[in-house]
């Protein structure tokens, strides 16, 4: 017997830390130079805005995080979330969160987009350019509003769900709670559950996986509507979905048309419009300024109220049921509108100033300008106001002030780079495009961010009106579904691999 000797290994040195990382680092370098240059976007409008910016909504979210309550208007997630960090007393901190939060919003999709999908590095680079780069997504990061993180979560949402070819019900619990999240976050977020259920259905999840989903959805919201129950006597989320649905037919509503019967509806007779009144195109008036929502205040009582929130509801059915061509007038004007290459103002100046990284005329003389002081308007219990109310969640001066040099880049930075709407209707064009080539497959993966995108931009025009802020979060599931039906690049398989495509349907 022969015994061959084996040849010597030589001993080859384990690449150290620094060197792997570099690497790993180089093989991705257009994406590196990306996530930078965001991240150093976002540093300066924190030093240029201090300590945050503010919208008309964010005095409310920070009143309920200084006294919880079911908010009647909006959910009560975000708040919850200015209630975690409340205990540090800096708004500054809140924003930086947010920042975080866009920030992770972008690494998910690049992740998902490189792992699951096969992109290049610039390929899953440019997917993300819509949340790194847009100036008004950076601005609503700076701002104590909910829509950050509304963006966040149905971005993770939508990465669970693609990330698994095949769901446990551990995974589905998962999903189902965010969820719950999002809707809790915004109300919008609860009918993506529908688009999410029949996505899975698609693919042929296992019931217990998809029953795991609606559950851990379920028991979350549903706590939440008992919280409301207990204190507004109504088993809902909020009390502001009628009114909201009547300041979307307010502007077309006729009750010559709609012919409320005076014996049987006599609580919709004062909210027919006063036609000494002139009637205006922007529906948002209607329900939040006085002139033209004079006539909700017609009970003597707040306009929030379940009765009044009936009613409006009520009118606003028979208004669409009556007057359906003025209806879908409406909702194509506002689509149309999401998609146009420039931003004009939109609905009034003051919303679509309090979206601009306004410098307010800072310079090298003047480095510190006051943008505006916080409104004295009531507030949560009575007799508190807004501006006490922010000075005590800061334990201190909260108005914004802009600081010179960097509150002059970013103003000049969002004159130029943000992303029009005619952007995200081609995204959506594409993506369109790519599931109807794979209609055997019943469009793929690309249908859920696809549908999910396109949800967000047509519900606020369905019930509620246009606003330049209801796009942000819709932009990147625009872009990932663009992606992922023009990838050419697909991850190389294992023996056993099943091809993303096929697994998803």
């Amino acid at each position: 017997m022969v015994t061959v000797a084996e040849p010597a290994q030589a001993d080859v040195p384990t690449p150290s830390k620094g060197v792997r990382l570099l690497g790993f680092l180089k093989q991705r370098r257009l994406s590196v130079i990306a996530f930078t240059l965001g991240s150093l976007l976002r540093v300066i409008a924190m030093l240029g805005y201090r300590p945050a910016m503010w919208f008309n909504d964010s005095y409310e979210y920070v009143s309920v995080a200084l006294h919880p309550r079911p908010h009647p208007i909006r959910p009560d997630g975000y708040a919850f979330w200015l209630l975690i960090l409340k205990p540090f007393h800096s708004f500054a901190l809140v924003v930086f969160t947010q920042h975080l939060m866009g920030l992770a919003a972008a690494v998910l999709i690049y992740v998902l987009l490189r792992r699951k999908f096969g992109l290049p590095d610039w390929g899953a680079t440019i997917a993300t350019v819509p949340v790194l780069f847009d100036a008004y997504q950076i601005q609503l990061e700076q701002m104590v509003m909910s829509d950050t993180m509304f963006t966040l979560l149905i971005v993770a949402l939508v990465t669970v769900v693609l990330w698994h070819r095949k769901m446990s019900w551990k995974t589905g619990a998962a999903v189902g709670l965010l969820l719950a999240l999002t809707a809790l976050t915004r109300s919008i977020g609860l009918p993506i559950l529908a688009v999410v259920v029949v996505f899975l259905l698609i693919k042929r999840t296992h019931w217990k996986a998809i029953a795991a989903v609606v559950t851990a959805c379920a028991v979350p919201v549903v706590a939440y509507m008992g919280w409301f129950a207990s204190a507004n006597g109504q088993f809902a989320m909020t009390q502001s979905d009628g009114l909201i649905l009547y300041m979307r037919t307010a502007k077309f509503a006729d009750c010559k048309k709609i012919k409320p019967d005076l014996q049987r509806e006599q609580d919709l007779i004062p909210l027919c419009n006063n036609p000494s009144i002139e009637r205006s195109e922007f529906s948002q008036l209607y329900l939040w300024y006085s002139g033209l929502g004079e006539v909700l205040h017609r009970w003597g009582t707040d306009k929030f109220d379940r009765s009044i929130n009936d009613a409006a509801g009520k009118f606003a059915k028979r208004a669409i049921l009556a007057q359906p061509g003025d209806y879908l007038s409406a909702v194509t004007g506002d689509l149309l509108r999401s998609f146009r290459w420039d931003r004009p103002v939109f609905p009034d100046a003051n919303t679509w100033n309090q979206y601009q990284f306004f410098n307010k005329g800072v310079s090298k003389k003047d480095p510190v300008r006051q943008m505006s002081s916080v409104p004295k308007w009531p507030s949560y219990p009575q007799g508190s106001t807004t501006d006490r109310d922010v000075v005590a969640y800061e334990q201190g001066r909260a108005s914004t002030r802009a600081y010179w040099p960097w509150a002059t880049f970013m103003e000049r930075y969002q004159r130029i780079f943000y992303l029009p709407g005619l952007g995200v209707g081609l995204a959506l064009l594409v993506g369109i495009a790519g599931v109807v080539v794979r209609w055997r497959r019943l469009g793929g993966p690309a249908l859920l961010p696809l549908v999910a995108s396109a949800a967000l931009v047509v519900a606020p025009a369905a019930t509620a009106e246009f606003d330049y802020r209801y796009l942000l979060p819709a932009a990147p599931l625009a872009f990932l579904a663009a992606a992922i039906v023009l990838r050419r690049v697909r991850p190389r398989r294992e023996p056993s691999a099943v091809p993303v495509e096929e697994a998803a349907v």
